[in-house]
């Protein structure tokens, strides 16, 4: 497992395996999920050869099969390659390094973890503690009622406004984190832990299990059961990071019990899984309600 630090922004995570005698991999690229490849081999010339594909629709009667080409070179511990596919304006090529991911801790006991003193992250007045991650970004976020509300207003015509993620301006390495949280019917938004593993804020109410739901390590781990409450009604969720293993309870539920975090999530700030990280919450994505942020660090 390695993980990626993209060029320009942006970080990846790659698991290359041997399954029943065929290499096969994993990838996650800048956003969205982690999927299987499309191929993956080792050149003459010791090159590691990823391919990922994906589908265009030009029209209801033609689509295009697009194909994104990583080569990576190792030397060490560490990755140097480029990743190489259509662009807008022809050949598209992005360059990255990686490093190897350390090995995963033993799953912690979780009843002998010793608590620091409470913070309240949001203190129902004012935005105090929160800044944009990218400043020339607008920022959705205020507070009204003592609650957060983003409300990412689009113009009905003219420039498509580009609304930003708030981050903590301090850093966490491990915590308990208690919140709740209101979503409107199909709206969507995320927590990020440490700013590298997003647990999914979603309307996912009567939809089938699956690890984009609500509560769900974001295309990484799926909930144990369905816990949320329907669209518009105000959700609880108490979540705790350890030693890489997230414990999530949703609406007085546990739906994930101390499981591992096998490495970053779409969208993530870092893919440095030891350093210590912000809380982020998504404001690109829908509207959303938060209030009750307490984290609790843990020694």
């Amino acid at each position: 497992m390695w993980g990626l630090e993209i060029e320009g922004g942006g970080v990846g995570w790659l698991h290359v395996n041997e399954d029943k005698g065929y290499l096969d991999a994993e990838l996650l690229w800048i956003g969205g999920s982690v999927l299987p490849v499309a191929n993956v081999y080792l050149a003459d010339d010791n090159t590691l050869v990823v391919t990922r594909t994906s589908t265009s629709r030009k029209s209801e009667e033609r689509s295009h099969t697009l194909t994104h080409t990583l080569r990576i070179k190792k030397t060490g511990e560490s990755l140097k390659g480029t990743m190489t596919g259509p662009g807008r304006n022809g050949e598209y090529q992005s360059n990255f390094t990686g490093s190897r991911m350390p090995p995963m801790p033993e799953k912690p006991d979780l009843s002998k973890v010793t608590f620091g003193q409470p913070i309240a992250l949001f203190n129902g007045k004012d935005m105090s503690g929160w800044e944009l991650m990218n400043p020339n970004q607008k920022n959705g976020f205020a507070v009204k009622n003592g609650t957060m509300v983003n409300d990412p207003v689009q113009p009905e015509s003219g420039t498509h406004i580009s609304y930003g993620n708030i981050r903590t301006q301090q850093e966490f390495k491990d915590f308990n984190l208690t919140l709740e949280v209101n979503v409107p019917e199909g709206n969507n938004s995320g927590v990020y832990l440490r700013g590298i593993y997003e647990i999914q804020v979603v309307d996912s109410y009567g939809k089938p299990l699956d690890s984009h739901n609500m509560g769900a390590l974001y295309s990484r781990i799926t909930p144990s059961m369905a816990a949320e409450k329907p669209a518009g009604e105000w959700q609880s969720m108490d979540i705790t990071l350890v030693d890489r293993h997230v414990t999530v309870v949703l609406n007085g539920k546990k739906i994930i019990d101390n499981e591992p975090a096998w490495g970053p999530t779409g969208g993530a700030m870092s893919a440095d899984v030891l350093a210590a990280g912000p809380i982020f919450l998504q404001g690109d994505h829908g509207k959303v309600s938060y209030r009750n942020i307490v984290l609790t660090p843990i020694d």
